[in-house]
């Protein structure tokens, strides 16, 4: 990278009050995310991200309706917006989880058929605040895609707080949370309730996809959750070190982009961290050793040789 590009030198980046706190929100979430994410994306529910982000829009606007037109308190507040968040993502990925078992419907299909709905309900109620007269009703419209630049010292330590939570919530339950991931049968022999543990990972997926609603947007904060993995995945085929590369991968793509994003002139964080993270991506799947395209090219081209090799062997011990 050109650095005479820029035009703020990251010892002024970091001398900065706004900047500081914009770098720190995001990287809590992209760590936090990232970390979680896996285990979405190794039960190949990576759209469930999708659905509790999209969900969470009705959440986070009948949150603000209720402390504005209810409360008559701040309807912006981030703990609110948070909880109210929570409580629809996760009744969603609930909800399409049971849809997809109870129906005769893919996974995918019902995925997609809750998310429209929540999202559709959410868009009304958007409608509703901006023709009401509402106090704070101004940059709610932010959540669709998200501004860094209006995140708060408290909006900062309020994402650090949820997301310790959400990370002691798979720290404790680690040993149910791959047993359910990768072997659900043993899961329910060795009696650990499947809905129990369901609702609890999903309830710590959906916390670390709502924390970066109001920085990123929900619908950047799907590439938050599904990338890292994605990538992690590429470098590592165990559990432990994969979750620890991936919460790496999102806090360090998020400090990258948040620091790219003001050095450059002012760019949305959230897209420029999307960037960083595709960029990772696509050199992970060229690059890394074992799954990459490189690694599968050269093992390829290596089987061919001995194949000829042992041909050529068998051919000339014919002759003889």
């Amino acid at each position: 990278m050109d650095t005479s590009a820029l035009a703020l030198a990251p010892t002024e980046f970091l001398a900065d009050h706004t900047y500081r706190t914009v770098l720190l929100g995001t990287v809590f979430i992209g760590m936090t995310a990232g970390a979680l994410g896996c285990f979405a994306y190794l039960r190949k529910q990576a759209l469930i991200s999708d659905v509790v982000s999209h969900s969470a829009l009705p959440g986070v606007l009948a949150a603000f309706l209720i402390a504005s037109a209810v409360f008559g308190s701040d309807g912006r507040s981030m703990l609110g917006l948070l909880i109210g968040a929570i409580v629809t993502g996760v009744a969603a990925s609930l909800l399409s989880n049971a849809v997809a078992a109870k129906a005769p419907i893919g996974h995918d299909t019902a995925m997609a058929v809750v998310l429209v709905t929540f999202f559709g309900f959410g868009m009304l109620l958007m409608r509703v605040i901006s023709d009401g007269d509402y106090a704070g009703k101004g940059g709610v419209q932010d959540y669709l895609f998200g501004n860094a630049s209006v995140l708060t010292s408290g909006d900062v330590w309020m994402s650090a707080a949820t997301g310790a939570v959400a990370l002691a919530v798979m720290t404790g339950l680690w040993k149910q949370f791959a047993l359910r991931t990768f072997d659900p049968v043993a899961a329910e022999v060795a009696g650990i309730p499947p809905r129990l543990i369901d609702a609890a990972m999903f309830g710590a997926v959906a916390i670390a996809t709502v924390n970066g609603v109001k920085a990123v947007g929900l619908v950047l904060m799907v590439a938050f959750v599904v990338t890292p993995p994605a990538i992690a995945r590429q470098w590592t085929h165990r559990l432990g070190p994969m979750v620890a590369l991936a919460g790496a991968v999102g806090a360090g793509a998020s400090a990258l982009g948040a620091y790219l994003s003001i050095a450059l002139g002012g760019l949305p964080t959230g897209p420029v961290v999307v960037i960083v993270l595709f960029v990772a991506f696509v050199f992970s799947v060229a690059f890394a050793p074992g799954r990459s395209i490189f690694a599968l090219a050269t093992r390829r081209a290596r089987l061919r040789r001995q194949l000829r090799a042992e041909v050529l062997a068998g051919a000339e011990g014919g002759e003889k």
